[in-house]
Protein backbone atom coordinates (compact mmCIF):
# COMPACT_ATOMS: atom_id res chain seq x y z
CA UNK A 1 0.00 0.00 0.00
CA UNK A 2 1.12 3.51 -0.80
CA UNK A 3 -0.29 6.69 0.76
CA UNK A 4 -0.13 10.17 -0.77
CA UNK A 5 -1.51 13.19 1.07
CA UNK A 6 -3.19 15.88 -1.03
CA UNK A 7 -5.73 17.61 1.18
CA UNK A 8 -5.86 18.53 4.87
CA UNK A 9 -2.07 18.13 4.99
CA UNK A 10 -0.84 20.66 7.58
CA UNK A 11 -4.15 22.45 7.22
CA UNK A 12 -7.73 21.77 8.31
CA UNK A 13 -9.82 21.81 5.16
CA UNK A 14 -10.02 19.89 1.89
CA UNK A 15 -9.55 16.36 3.26
CA UNK A 16 -8.25 14.10 0.45
CA UNK A 17 -5.78 11.23 0.76
CA UNK A 18 -4.74 8.89 -2.05
CA UNK A 19 -4.34 5.17 -1.38
CA UNK A 20 -2.73 2.96 -4.03
CA UNK A 21 -3.31 -0.69 -3.18
CA UNK A 22 -3.74 -3.99 -5.01
CA UNK A 23 -3.16 -2.31 -8.38
CA UNK A 24 -5.92 0.30 -7.95
CA UNK A 25 -6.19 3.91 -6.79
CA UNK A 26 -8.61 5.07 -4.09
CA UNK A 27 -9.43 8.41 -2.52
CA UNK A 28 -10.12 8.69 1.18
CA UNK A 29 -12.49 11.68 1.14
CA UNK A 30 -12.70 14.36 -1.54
CA UNK A 31 -13.28 17.57 0.37
CA UNK A 32 -13.56 21.21 -0.59
CA UNK A 33 -10.67 23.44 0.45
CA UNK A 34 -11.68 26.65 2.25
CA UNK A 35 -9.50 29.69 2.93
CA UNK A 36 -8.05 32.51 0.81
CA UNK A 37 -10.44 32.69 -2.15
CA UNK A 38 -7.78 32.59 -4.88
CA UNK A 39 -5.88 29.74 -3.22
CA UNK A 40 -9.10 27.82 -2.56
CA UNK A 41 -10.20 28.32 -6.15
CA UNK A 42 -6.92 26.89 -7.46
CA UNK A 43 -6.81 23.95 -5.01
CA UNK A 44 -10.41 22.98 -5.66
CA UNK A 45 -10.38 23.29 -9.45
CA UNK A 46 -7.14 21.42 -10.16
CA UNK A 47 -6.71 17.81 -9.05
CA UNK A 48 -3.09 16.63 -8.70
CA UNK A 49 -3.96 13.31 -10.43
CA UNK A 50 -6.24 12.34 -13.33
CA UNK A 51 -9.74 11.91 -11.84
CA UNK A 52 -10.35 9.07 -14.29
CA UNK A 53 -7.52 7.13 -12.60
CA UNK A 54 -9.46 6.85 -9.32
CA UNK A 55 -11.23 3.53 -8.86
CA UNK A 56 -13.42 4.47 -5.89
CA UNK A 57 -13.90 7.09 -3.18
CA UNK A 58 -14.28 6.00 0.45
CA UNK A 59 -16.07 8.78 2.31
CA UNK A 60 -15.63 9.15 6.06
CA UNK A 61 -18.54 11.56 6.48
CA UNK A 62 -20.60 14.19 4.72
CA UNK A 63 -19.11 17.50 5.87
CA UNK A 64 -18.26 19.66 2.86
CA UNK A 65 -14.55 19.78 3.72
CA UNK A 66 -14.62 15.98 3.29
CA UNK A 67 -17.16 15.52 0.46
CA UNK A 68 -17.60 18.89 -1.23
CA UNK A 69 -15.33 18.39 -4.26
CA UNK A 70 -16.97 15.14 -5.38
CA UNK A 71 -19.07 16.86 -8.12
CA UNK A 72 -15.92 18.43 -9.57
CA UNK A 73 -14.17 15.03 -9.49
CA UNK A 74 -17.12 13.58 -11.44
CA UNK A 75 -17.20 16.58 -13.79
CA UNK A 76 -13.54 15.84 -14.62
CA UNK A 77 -14.06 12.18 -15.47
CA UNK A 78 -14.43 10.08 -12.30
CA UNK A 79 -17.19 7.48 -12.67
CA UNK A 80 -16.49 4.91 -9.95
CA UNK A 81 -18.41 4.13 -6.75
CA UNK A 82 -18.50 6.49 -3.76
CA UNK A 83 -18.87 4.51 -0.54
CA UNK A 84 -20.39 5.87 2.68
CA UNK A 85 -22.67 4.83 5.51
CA UNK A 86 -26.43 5.11 4.76
CA UNK A 87 -26.76 8.27 6.89
CA UNK A 88 -23.67 9.82 5.25
CA UNK A 89 -25.14 9.23 1.80
CA UNK A 90 -28.48 10.81 2.73
CA UNK A 91 -26.66 13.82 4.17
CA UNK A 92 -24.33 14.12 1.18
CA UNK A 93 -27.25 14.09 -1.27
CA UNK A 94 -28.73 17.16 0.41
CA UNK A 95 -25.39 18.88 1.04
CA UNK A 96 -23.90 18.60 -2.44
CA UNK A 97 -27.06 19.89 -4.12
CA UNK A 98 -27.13 22.76 -1.64
CA UNK A 99 -23.42 23.52 -2.17
CA UNK A 100 -24.00 23.73 -5.91
CA UNK A 101 -27.04 25.98 -5.43
CA UNK A 102 -25.13 28.31 -3.08
CA UNK A 103 -22.20 28.53 -5.49
CA UNK A 104 -24.48 29.39 -8.39
CA UNK A 105 -26.32 32.05 -6.37
CA UNK A 106 -23.17 33.57 -4.84
CA UNK A 107 -21.50 33.74 -8.25
CA UNK A 108 -24.62 35.36 -9.70
CA UNK A 109 -24.54 37.96 -6.90
CA UNK A 110 -20.81 38.65 -7.34
CA UNK A 111 -21.07 38.89 -11.12
CA UNK A 112 -23.72 41.60 -10.76
CA UNK A 113 -21.18 43.63 -8.78
CA UNK A 114 -18.34 43.11 -11.26
CA UNK A 115 -16.92 46.15 -12.98
CA UNK A 116 -17.61 46.45 -16.68
CA UNK A 117 -15.12 44.45 -18.74
CA UNK A 118 -14.10 42.00 -15.99
CA UNK A 119 -14.53 38.32 -16.92
CA UNK A 120 -17.49 36.64 -15.20
CA UNK A 121 -16.87 34.24 -12.31
CA UNK A 122 -17.92 30.60 -12.81
CA UNK A 123 -18.99 28.26 -9.99
CA UNK A 124 -16.78 25.28 -9.19
CA UNK A 125 -19.63 22.99 -10.16
CA UNK A 126 -23.30 23.26 -11.03
CA UNK A 127 -26.45 21.63 -9.72
CA UNK A 128 -26.30 19.42 -12.80
CA UNK A 129 -22.79 18.27 -11.83
CA UNK A 130 -24.04 17.45 -8.32
CA UNK A 131 -26.98 15.52 -9.76
CA UNK A 132 -24.57 13.44 -11.88
CA UNK A 133 -22.66 12.56 -8.70
CA UNK A 134 -25.56 11.23 -6.62
CA UNK A 135 -26.11 7.91 -8.50
CA UNK A 136 -22.50 6.91 -7.75
CA UNK A 137 -23.09 6.64 -3.98
CA UNK A 138 -23.23 3.11 -2.57
CA UNK A 139 -24.18 2.44 1.08
CA UNK A 140 -21.92 0.45 3.39
CA UNK A 141 -23.39 -0.16 6.87
CA UNK A 142 -21.25 0.03 9.98
CA UNK A 143 -19.17 -3.07 10.78
CA UNK A 144 -19.89 -4.93 7.50
CA UNK A 145 -16.75 -5.67 5.43
CA UNK A 146 -16.68 -4.22 1.91
CA UNK A 147 -14.50 -5.95 -0.68
CA UNK A 148 -12.84 -3.18 -2.69
CA UNK A 149 -10.67 -5.57 -4.72
CA UNK A 150 -9.44 -9.16 -4.47
CA UNK A 151 -6.78 -8.13 -1.96
CA UNK A 152 -8.31 -5.13 -0.18
CA UNK A 153 -11.29 -4.74 2.16
CA UNK A 154 -12.61 -1.85 4.21
CA UNK A 155 -14.90 -1.69 7.23
CA UNK A 156 -16.70 1.27 8.86
CA UNK A 157 -16.75 2.00 12.59
CA UNK A 158 -18.72 4.79 14.29
CA UNK A 159 -16.52 7.91 14.62
CA UNK A 160 -19.07 9.74 16.81
CA UNK A 161 -18.42 13.03 14.97
CA UNK A 162 -21.67 13.69 13.07
CA UNK A 163 -24.59 11.54 11.97
CA UNK A 164 -23.18 8.62 9.96
CA UNK A 165 -19.52 9.57 10.44
CA UNK A 166 -17.04 6.74 10.24
CA UNK A 167 -13.54 5.60 11.03
CA UNK A 168 -12.39 3.30 8.20
CA UNK A 169 -10.21 0.21 8.46
CA UNK A 170 -8.41 -0.94 5.30
CA UNK A 171 -6.95 -4.46 5.31
CA UNK A 172 -4.53 -5.91 2.79
CA UNK A 173 -1.02 -7.14 3.55
CA UNK A 174 -1.01 -4.32 6.10
CA UNK A 175 -3.76 -2.65 8.10
CA UNK A 176 -4.43 1.06 7.70
CA UNK A 177 -6.92 2.93 9.88
CA UNK A 178 -8.29 6.29 8.73
CA UNK A 179 -9.84 8.08 11.71
CA UNK A 180 -11.97 10.49 9.68
CA UNK A 181 -12.95 13.19 12.16
CA UNK A 182 -13.02 11.79 15.70
CA UNK A 183 -15.95 12.84 17.83
CA UNK A 184 -16.23 13.37 21.55
CA UNK A 185 -17.87 11.25 24.23
CA UNK A 186 -21.20 12.30 25.76
CA UNK A 187 -22.19 14.79 23.07
CA UNK A 188 -25.82 15.60 22.17
CA UNK A 189 -27.76 13.40 19.72
CA UNK A 190 -25.24 10.82 18.46
CA UNK A 191 -23.41 7.85 19.95
CA UNK A 192 -19.91 7.92 21.38
CA UNK A 193 -16.97 7.05 19.08
CA UNK A 194 -16.23 3.33 18.80
CA UNK A 195 -12.88 2.16 20.21
CA UNK A 196 -10.50 1.82 17.24
CA UNK A 197 -9.54 -1.66 16.04
CA UNK A 198 -5.89 -2.72 16.08
CA UNK A 199 -3.91 -1.41 13.12
CA UNK A 200 -0.39 -1.10 11.69
CA UNK A 201 -0.77 2.49 10.45
CA UNK A 202 -3.05 5.31 11.52
CA UNK A 203 -4.16 8.47 9.70
CA UNK A 204 -5.58 10.67 12.47
CA UNK A 205 -7.13 14.12 12.49
CA UNK A 206 -5.58 16.84 14.67
CA UNK A 207 -8.02 19.76 14.44
CA UNK A 208 -7.85 20.43 18.19
CA UNK A 209 -4.52 18.69 18.71
CA UNK A 210 -3.13 21.59 20.72
CA UNK A 211 -6.28 22.54 22.63
CA UNK A 212 -8.50 21.36 25.46
CA UNK A 213 -12.27 21.84 25.39
CA UNK A 214 -14.23 23.25 28.27
CA UNK A 215 -16.53 20.79 30.00
CA UNK A 216 -19.84 20.08 28.29
CA UNK A 217 -21.73 20.71 31.52
CA UNK A 218 -21.20 24.47 31.23
CA UNK A 219 -22.49 24.76 27.65
CA UNK A 220 -26.19 25.07 28.46
CA UNK A 221 -25.48 27.63 31.18
CA UNK A 222 -23.38 29.76 28.81
CA UNK A 223 -25.89 29.48 25.96
CA UNK A 224 -28.75 30.46 28.26
CA UNK A 225 -26.78 33.46 29.53
CA UNK A 226 -25.95 34.66 25.99
CA UNK A 227 -29.59 34.37 24.88
CA UNK A 228 -30.84 36.24 27.97
CA UNK A 229 -28.27 39.06 27.72
CA UNK A 230 -28.80 39.61 24.00
CA UNK A 231 -32.59 39.62 24.35
CA UNK A 232 -32.30 41.93 27.35
CA UNK A 233 -30.69 44.65 25.27
CA UNK A 234 -33.18 44.15 22.42
CA UNK A 235 -30.73 42.46 20.09
CA UNK A 236 -30.56 39.51 17.76
CA UNK A 237 -28.41 36.45 18.40
CA UNK A 238 -26.82 35.47 15.07
CA UNK A 239 -25.35 31.97 15.09
CA UNK A 240 -23.24 30.77 12.15
CA UNK A 241 -23.52 26.99 12.43
CA UNK A 242 -22.73 23.98 10.32
CA UNK A 243 -25.93 22.66 8.77
CA UNK A 244 -25.01 19.13 9.77
CA UNK A 245 -24.70 18.37 13.45
CA UNK A 246 -24.14 21.80 14.98
CA UNK A 247 -27.51 23.22 13.92
CA UNK A 248 -29.32 20.17 15.31
CA UNK A 249 -27.29 20.31 18.55
CA UNK A 250 -28.22 23.95 19.07
CA UNK A 251 -31.89 23.29 18.35
CA UNK A 252 -31.93 20.44 20.88
CA UNK A 253 -30.19 22.57 23.54
CA UNK A 254 -32.56 25.51 22.96
CA UNK A 255 -35.46 23.05 23.12
CA UNK A 256 -34.25 21.87 26.53
CA UNK A 257 -33.62 25.44 27.80
CA UNK A 258 -37.09 26.48 26.65
CA UNK A 259 -38.70 23.50 28.40
CA UNK A 260 -36.76 24.41 31.56
CA UNK A 261 -37.84 28.07 31.36
CA UNK A 262 -34.22 29.27 31.30
CA UNK A 263 -34.47 31.46 28.18
CA UNK A 264 -37.04 34.13 27.31
CA UNK A 265 -39.84 33.18 24.95
CA UNK A 266 -38.44 34.92 21.86
CA UNK A 267 -38.73 33.77 18.24
CA UNK A 268 -36.03 31.36 17.08
CA UNK A 269 -35.26 30.53 13.46
CA UNK A 270 -33.30 27.80 11.74
CA UNK A 271 -32.67 29.64 8.48
CA UNK A 272 -31.30 27.31 5.87
CA UNK A 273 -32.96 25.02 3.33
CA UNK A 274 -30.05 22.65 3.88
CA UNK A 275 -30.31 22.61 7.69
CA UNK A 276 -34.06 22.04 7.41
CA UNK A 277 -33.53 19.15 4.98
CA UNK A 278 -30.68 17.77 7.11
CA UNK A 279 -32.94 17.81 10.17
CA UNK A 280 -35.31 15.54 8.23
CA UNK A 281 -32.38 13.21 7.50
CA UNK A 282 -31.59 13.14 11.23
CA UNK A 283 -35.17 12.12 11.98
CA UNK A 284 -34.82 9.27 9.47
CA UNK A 285 -31.72 7.76 11.10
CA UNK A 286 -32.50 7.01 14.77
CA UNK A 287 -30.06 4.07 14.53
CA UNK A 288 -27.32 6.70 15.02
CA UNK A 289 -28.89 8.31 18.11
CA UNK A 290 -27.63 8.03 21.67
CA UNK A 291 -29.92 6.89 24.49
CA UNK A 292 -30.90 10.43 25.55
CA UNK A 293 -32.14 11.38 22.07
CA UNK A 294 -33.90 8.03 21.66
CA UNK A 295 -35.89 8.81 24.81
CA UNK A 296 -37.39 11.84 23.01
CA UNK A 297 -38.27 9.65 20.04
CA UNK A 298 -39.71 6.82 22.14
CA UNK A 299 -41.84 9.32 24.06
CA UNK A 300 -43.32 10.58 20.79
CA UNK A 301 -41.56 13.96 21.05
CA UNK A 302 -39.57 15.63 18.28
CA UNK A 303 -36.06 16.47 19.57
CA UNK A 304 -35.54 18.87 16.66
CA UNK A 305 -38.69 20.95 16.87
CA UNK A 306 -40.55 23.07 19.48
CA UNK A 307 -43.12 25.84 19.39
CA UNK A 308 -40.68 28.79 19.55
CA UNK A 309 -38.73 27.48 16.57
CA UNK A 310 -39.53 28.30 12.93
CA UNK A 311 -37.83 26.39 10.13
CA UNK A 312 -37.08 28.79 7.26
CA UNK A 313 -36.78 27.21 3.83
CA UNK A 314 -37.65 29.88 1.27
CA UNK A 315 -35.34 32.80 0.47
CA UNK A 316 -38.23 35.28 0.70
CA UNK A 317 -38.90 34.22 4.29
CA UNK A 318 -35.20 34.55 5.09
CA UNK A 319 -35.13 38.13 3.77
CA UNK A 320 -38.08 39.04 6.03
CA UNK A 321 -35.84 38.33 9.05
CA UNK A 322 -33.86 41.46 8.13
CA UNK A 323 -36.99 43.52 8.86
CA UNK A 324 -37.62 41.83 12.20
CA UNK A 325 -36.86 44.40 14.93
CA UNK A 326 -37.45 42.29 18.03
CA UNK A 327 -35.09 40.04 20.01
CA UNK A 328 -34.68 36.69 18.29
CA UNK A 329 -32.24 33.84 17.57
CA UNK A 330 -31.16 33.12 13.99
CA UNK A 331 -29.15 29.96 13.31
CA UNK A 332 -27.81 29.81 9.77
CA UNK A 333 -24.95 28.08 7.88
CA UNK A 334 -22.19 28.19 6.84
CA UNK A 335 -20.33 27.47 10.05
CA UNK A 336 -17.18 29.34 8.95
CA UNK A 337 -19.19 32.30 7.53
CA UNK A 338 -17.88 31.69 4.02
CA UNK A 339 -21.10 31.26 2.04
CA UNK A 340 -24.87 31.13 2.22
CA UNK A 341 -27.53 33.08 4.08
CA UNK A 342 -25.37 33.72 7.14
CA UNK A 343 -23.41 36.29 5.12
CA UNK A 344 -26.58 38.31 4.56
CA UNK A 345 -27.51 38.10 8.25
CA UNK A 346 -24.03 39.23 9.26
CA UNK A 347 -24.11 42.05 6.73
CA UNK A 348 -27.37 43.31 8.22
CA UNK A 349 -26.51 42.86 11.90
CA UNK A 350 -22.75 43.05 12.46
CA UNK A 351 -22.68 46.83 12.97
CA UNK A 352 -25.38 46.92 15.68
CA UNK A 353 -23.93 46.70 19.23
CA UNK A 354 -27.19 45.28 20.60
CA UNK A 355 -26.60 42.08 18.62
CA UNK A 356 -24.43 39.07 19.40
CA UNK A 357 -22.58 36.82 16.96
CA UNK A 358 -22.07 33.40 18.51
CA UNK A 359 -19.30 31.21 17.04
CA UNK A 360 -19.80 27.53 17.92
CA UNK A 361 -17.12 25.61 16.02
CA UNK A 362 -13.61 25.56 14.62
CA UNK A 363 -12.81 28.38 12.19
CA UNK A 364 -10.14 27.68 9.58
CA UNK A 365 -7.41 30.21 8.84
CA UNK A 366 -8.38 33.12 6.58
CA UNK A 367 -12.14 32.50 6.90
CA UNK A 368 -14.52 35.26 7.97
CA UNK A 369 -15.41 33.21 11.05
CA UNK A 370 -11.74 33.10 12.11
CA UNK A 371 -11.47 36.90 11.76
CA UNK A 372 -14.52 37.32 13.99
CA UNK A 373 -13.07 34.98 16.63
CA UNK A 374 -9.80 36.93 16.49
CA UNK A 375 -11.80 40.15 17.11
CA UNK A 376 -10.89 41.97 13.91
CA UNK A 377 -12.42 45.46 14.22
CA UNK A 378 -13.38 45.48 10.55
CA UNK A 379 -14.14 42.64 8.10
CA UNK A 380 -15.24 42.41 4.50
CA UNK A 381 -18.62 40.89 3.63
CA UNK A 382 -19.38 40.56 -0.08
CA UNK A 383 -16.29 42.69 -0.64
CA UNK A 384 -17.56 45.61 1.48
CA UNK A 385 -15.71 46.66 4.68
CA UNK A 386 -17.93 46.56 7.76
CA UNK A 387 -17.25 47.55 11.36
CA UNK A 388 -17.70 44.74 13.91
CA UNK A 389 -19.83 46.47 16.54
CA UNK A 390 -21.88 43.43 17.55
CA UNK A 391 -20.61 41.43 20.51
CA UNK A 392 -18.73 38.30 19.40
CA UNK A 393 -18.88 35.27 21.69
CA UNK A 394 -17.48 31.76 21.29
CA UNK A 395 -18.88 28.47 22.55
CA UNK A 396 -16.26 25.85 21.67
CA UNK A 397 -17.43 23.06 23.95
CA UNK A 398 -19.97 22.09 21.30
CA UNK A 399 -17.14 21.19 18.93
CA UNK A 400 -17.67 17.80 17.35
CA UNK A 401 -13.88 17.27 17.20
CA UNK A 402 -12.01 15.50 19.98
CA UNK A 403 -9.40 17.66 21.73
CA UNK A 404 -5.84 16.58 22.55
CA UNK A 405 -6.82 14.69 25.70
CA UNK A 406 -9.70 12.93 23.92
CA UNK A 407 -7.61 12.04 20.86
CA UNK A 408 -4.92 10.49 23.07
CA UNK A 409 -7.57 8.48 24.91
CA UNK A 410 -9.20 7.38 21.65
CA UNK A 411 -5.95 6.04 20.15
CA UNK A 412 -4.72 4.37 23.35
CA UNK A 413 -6.05 0.87 22.36
CA UNK A 414 -3.76 1.01 19.30
CA UNK A 415 -0.57 1.33 21.30
CA UNK A 416 1.41 -1.87 20.85
CA UNK A 417 0.31 -2.52 17.26
CA UNK A 418 0.51 0.83 15.45
CA UNK A 419 3.89 1.45 13.77
CA UNK A 420 3.34 5.00 12.54
CA UNK A 421 0.79 7.78 12.93
CA UNK A 422 0.11 10.34 10.19
CA UNK A 423 -1.46 13.52 11.54
CA UNK A 424 -3.77 15.39 9.15
CA UNK A 425 -6.65 17.87 9.28
CA UNK A 426 -4.91 20.29 11.62
CA UNK A 427 -3.06 23.56 11.46
CA UNK A 428 0.68 23.23 11.97
CA UNK A 429 0.83 24.39 15.60
CA UNK A 430 -1.99 22.12 16.74
CA UNK A 431 -0.66 19.12 14.84
CA UNK A 432 2.88 19.55 16.20
CA UNK A 433 1.52 19.81 19.75
CA UNK A 434 -0.36 16.53 19.28
CA UNK A 435 2.69 14.95 17.63
CA UNK A 436 4.80 15.78 20.69
CA UNK A 437 2.10 14.49 23.06
CA UNK A 438 1.76 11.15 21.20
CA UNK A 439 5.51 10.59 21.11
CA UNK A 440 5.88 11.48 24.79
CA UNK A 441 2.85 9.50 25.98
CA UNK A 442 3.11 6.42 23.76
CA UNK A 443 6.50 6.52 22.02
CA UNK A 444 4.90 5.98 18.60
CA UNK A 445 6.53 7.49 15.49
CA UNK A 446 4.31 10.37 14.40
CA UNK A 447 4.68 12.46 11.25
CA UNK A 448 3.00 15.50 9.73
CA UNK A 449 2.82 14.76 5.99
CA UNK A 450 3.07 17.69 3.60
CA UNK A 451 1.06 18.30 0.46
CA UNK A 452 1.93 15.62 -2.12
CA UNK A 453 4.13 13.60 0.24
CA UNK A 454 4.01 9.81 -0.22
CA UNK A 455 4.72 6.87 2.10
CA UNK A 456 5.10 3.15 1.39
CA UNK A 457 3.28 1.00 3.97
CA UNK A 458 4.99 -2.36 4.38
Amino acid sequence: MKLTFWGAAQTVTGSMHQLDADGRRYLLDCGMYQGHRKQAEDRNRHFPFPPRSVGAVILSHAHIDHSGNLPLLVKNGFSGPIYGTPATIDLAHAMLLDAAHIQEKDVEFLNKRHHHGEPPIAPLFSIEDAEHTLPLFQPVPYYEPKQLSAGLTCRYYDAGHILGSATVMFESDSRLLFSGDVGRPNMPIIRNPDPPPATDYLIMESTYGGRFHEEMGSVKDKLADIVRRTAGRGGKLIVPAFAVGRSQQLVLLLHELSNEGRVPKIPMFLDSPLAVDITTVFRNHPECFNEETLRYVNAGDDPFGFKLLTLVHEAAESKKLNDLHVPCVIISPSGMCEAGRILHHLRNNIEDPRNTILITGFQAENTLGRKLVEKWPEVKIFGEPMRVRAEVKSLQALSAHADQRELLAWMKPLVGTVKKVFLVHGEFDGATALQAAIQKEYGVETVLPGWGQSFELS
